[in-house]
């Protein structure tokens, strides 16, 4: 789980995977969309298939890439959502109420 949080950790990875989340592109869409080199691009989509947040099909020479499955996708909309929370906070004087295990709720 630690490799999967490490591989999430990178803002290009995170990029792509937000574009990504609109629907399946190839390489060079991915690059043009992000305003980068072919060459970082194909790294990060590496380490993504690595990790097995993305998978890639080839039609002819180019190579069209989606997130492996919906659960990457949630994974991303959580993230976003709870970064948005804690950005929401942040300067407030009140902690976040936090909820315990048991259900109980804790500043």
């Amino acid at each position: 789980m630690a490799d999967l949080f490490r591989t999430l950790a990178d803002p290009t990875r995170l990029r792509i995977l937000a574009l990504l989340g609109e629907g399946e592109a190839c390489v060079h869409v991915i690059c043009a969309r992000l305003g980068m080199g072919q060459s970082a691009v194909s790294h990060q989509l590496r380490l993504l298939r690595v990790g097995h947040l993305v998978r890639h099909r080839r039609v002819g020479r180019e190579i069209y890439y989606a997130m492996d499955d919906d659960h990457v996708a949630q994974l991303i909309r959580d993230g976003r959502h709870h970064a948005g929370c804690a950005e929401a906070t942040e300067g407030n004087a009140a902690p976040r109420a936090r909820r315990r295990r048991d259900g109980a709720v804790s500043r």
